[in-house]
């Protein structure tokens, strides 16, 4: 299974590039395109509904300001899609948050931090991580490296 990274502007590539860091650290494989909700709308509803047998486990929406890009996305397919509100406007991503968030019942998009792509990454690790042994083994690593970190910190207090 792979991660479908979709960003609806090149703007956006800079986060794509934090999912991307943390897909590589577990070896999990990604295919990443720009495709815009208002702009290629066919489009659009075509990647999501062969998402699945193309081999998609999980897509990654990118967007801002209407940030609609997941909720089309999600609307077109059973394949989980986390949503990743950037802050790409006046509002400081608050409406993309908002557009992300407040999806209709039964049209769920899982949303995270604005910005926040390093956990959309992580979110995605552990949904294909159902079906595959050594990337629960390698998250199990990371949560430890982490408490690993905090320890350290500790240790800078004494």
């Amino acid at each position: 299974m792979k991660v479908s990274i979709v960003m609806g502007s090149i703007s956006d590539k800079k986060i794509s590039d934090d999912v991307i860091s943390v897909l590589k650290d577990f070896d999990v494989d990604y295919e990443v395109e720009v495709i815009s909700a208002h702009r290629t709308p066919i489009r659009a509803y075509e990647f999501a509904k062969t998402a699945e047998e193309r081999g998609v486990g999980v897509i990654i929406s990118i967007a801002g300001k209407a940030a609609h890009l997941g909720g089309v996305l999600a609307a077109n397919t059973i394949v989980p899609v986390i949503g990743i509100p950037v802050k790409s406007s006046t509002l400081d991503g608050l409406d993309a948050l908002l557009s992300t968030v407040q999806m209709p019942s039964g049209v769920p998009v899982a949303t995270v931090a604005i910005d926040g792509g390093k956990n959309a990454a992580l979110l995605a690790v552990q949904i294909l991580s159902l079906n595959d042994n050594s990337l629960k083994e390698k998250l199990h690593s990371h949560k430890q490296e982490l408490a690993d970190d905090v320890e350290k910190m500790n240790k800078q207090l004494e």
